[in-house]
Parts: structure tokens; C-alpha cells; sequence
């Protein structure tokens, strides 16, 4: 490539990438697209052929979507993109989370940035989750679990959530990164929920529901804030109801197991709370060091599908399901 040819280039990318920090999806979408031979080459070079090499330029563009305007030099948008492409390869490679929550609230601005600057990440933020709500829960579960989540990314774990073979779970997220493409496209001009109040809100919530467990009312607030149809889930297999829930949770808390909220990330139809598990000190394996509640929500924003998931495996797992 010529200094001339390069020169446009690299003043076309700089148009491009200001307009798509500006919200325009069609400039984001022409940028991934002349850049995606370099972002592919990155990939194949560090993974070789095969679907992780493909998993990997795909999970790049969701997290340049999300982290657009982090770009300072727009005129640089192709070697960005391809460090994201490397730093993901790399981190499969040391068998690492691939990706990073796309809803870290986490990733926000600087001290330095002007509130233009945050209304444009806010507004990042609860465009995305609008056009997650527009795919089918089939779909949107597996990109949830994998671009949202800090322990539940593996496509191992997704499967065993979801209750579906590993092929399938990279099939789902094939077709849910497509049709997200197009639900942000569609949803590029309509008005948009507060993510942030939402997390914010499912924070609160999941420190109430511990402290009531803690205090022995954790049955009460169930029937209170839970629908009355609520399901324990395993796969896509009902194992359960809330009496089962209630009876695991009133059992560790008597035997001295405590829960704490590390990450929430909440949407119209979906949260997903990660929690730490703190056994006690005479009974050190009780429970495993982690649990993900992934619970489906109604319209009127309760709990009726839950799944509970532990990233870290544990020998014996008696007393919490894994569900």
C-alpha cells in the first residue's frame, strides 16, 4: 500500500470511527467489515484454523462495540481492533476468561471525561441490552452468559446451563451475534431503558435476599418478591420449585455458609447475580467457592426460572444444586 493510499485510509477510518463514537451503527458495521482480514489473519495466527479462531474475531466486534469510544486515535481504529483480536487469542490460549463483561459499570470513563463522555457510555450500554431483548431467549441466554458474565463465559459451562451439546452453543452464539447486529440496527433510534438503574436496582435486590436469608426469612421474601410459579431449573429440566431453593438455603445457612454479591448485571427479562460462597472454618468444603443465579424474570420483573450455577467445580456438592 502506498504512503497516499495509507494516508486515505487511515482519514476514511477516522471518519468512520468518530461517527460510530456518535451512535451511528452503520459506521461501526463498515469499519468491522474493512478491518475484518486483519482481525482474522490476527486470530489464525496465534489459533490456526477452526471455529475458536472465528469465536474470537466475533467476540472482538461485541467488544468494539462496547469500547468504541475508548478509541483516541481514531485514525488508529485497525491496529485497536487487533489488539483486541490478540488479547482474546492470548487469553484462550492461557485457558483464561476470553472475554471481559460487557456490563462492567464498571468500564466507565475516566475522571477526565466530560459528561458527554459518560451520557455516550450510559447510552452504549442500555442500546445494547434493547436489542438483547429483542432475540429469542434461546439466544440471548448464551450471549448473556458469554459477554456479561465474569465466571459462566466457557462454552462448556453455557452448555451445561443451557442443556445443550458445546456445537450448539457456538451455533447459538453465531446466530445471536447476527441477529444482535441487526436488533441494534433496529433499535438504533428508539428510546432505551436505563440499564444502569436496573443493575443497580438487582444489586439491592440480591443483598436484601442474602440478608433475609441470613435472618431466617428468606421463605418469606420469595413468596413476597418471587413469582408463585417459580422453577429451579437444570438444563432446561424443572428440578424444583421454591420450597427446594428454600430448603438448601435455610440448610447452608444453618450449617454457617455465607453468600456475597461480586458482580449483578440485570435486563427487562434476565439478571444473572455471581456470588462468592464463604464456608465455615470446621467445614471448609461444604459448598463451592462460587455460585452464578441466573434467573429468568416476568413482566411484572420477578423470578420465575432460576438456574444456579457453580463456575468452579467442587468434589462433592450435596447440600446447593447444581442446576
Amino acid at each position: 500500500m502506498s504512503r497516499e493510499t495509507a494516508g486515505a485510509a487511515r482519514v476514511e477510518d477516522a471518519v468512520l470511527t468518530r461517527a460510530a463514537q456518535a451512535g451511528e451503527v452503520a459506521a461501526l458495521g463498515l469499519l468491522l467489515e474493512r478491518h475484518r482480514a486483519g482481525m482474522r489473519a490476527v486470530a489464525l495466527s496465534l489459533l490456526g484454523p477452526g471455529p475458536d479462531a472465528e469465536d474470537v474475531v466475533q467476540d472482538a466486534a461485541l467488544t468494539a462495540l462496547r469500547r468504541i469510544g475508548d478509541v483516541r486515535d481514531p485514525g488508529a481504529v485497525g491496529p485497536w481492533l487487533r489488539m483486541i483480536v490478540r488479547n482474546a487469542a492470548r487469553s484462550l490460549l492461557r485457558d483464561a476468561v476470553p472475554v471481559r463483561p460487557v456490563d462492567e459499570g464498571l468500564h466507565l470513563p475516566s475522571t477526565e471525561a466530560g459528561p458527554e463522555q459518560w451520557l455516550e457510555q450510559s447510552a452504549l450500554r442500555d442500546w445494547v441490552w434493547e436489542a438483547l431483548e429483542e432475540l429469542s431467549p434461546a439466544l440471548r441466554l448464551p450471549l448473556v452468559l458469554r459477554h456479561f458474565t465474569t465466571r459462566v463465559t466457557s462454552y462448556e459451562r453455557i452448555a451445561g446451563v443451557c442443556g445443550i451439546p458445546v456445537g450448539t452453543v457456538r451455533s447459538r452464539l453465531s446466530q445471536g451475534r447476527a441477529k444482535l447486529a441487526a436488533a441494534l440496527a433496529g433499535t438504533a433510534d428508539t428510546a432505551h431503558g436505563d440499564t444502569a438503574r436496573r443493575t443497580r436496582d438487582s444489586r439491592t435486590q440480591a443483598r436484601e435476599t442474602l440478608a433475609a436469608a441470613e435472618s431466617g426469612h428468606f421463605g418469606a421474601l420469595l413468596t413476597e418478591r418471587w413469582s408463585p410459579e417459580v422453577a429451579l431449573l437444570r438444563g432446561g429440566d424443572r428440578v424444583g420449585g421454591g420450597d427446594l431453593l428454600v430448603r438448601a438455603m435455610d440448610g447452608d445457612v444453618a450449617a454457617g455458609v455465607r453468600q456475597r454479591l461480586v458482580h449483578a448485571v440485570a435486563g427487562r427479562s434476565l439478571a444473572v447475580w455471581e456470588m462468592d460462597i464463604v464456608n465455615p472454618a470446621d467445614a471448609p468444603g461444604h459448598c463451592p467457592p462460587a455460585v452464578a443465579w441466573l434467573m429468568t424474570l416476568d413482566e411484572a420483573g420477578r423470578v420465575h426460572r432460576l438456574r444456579l450455577v457453580h463456575p468452579r467445580p467442587l468434589q462433592a456438592m450435596d447440600r446447593l444444586p447444581v442446576l
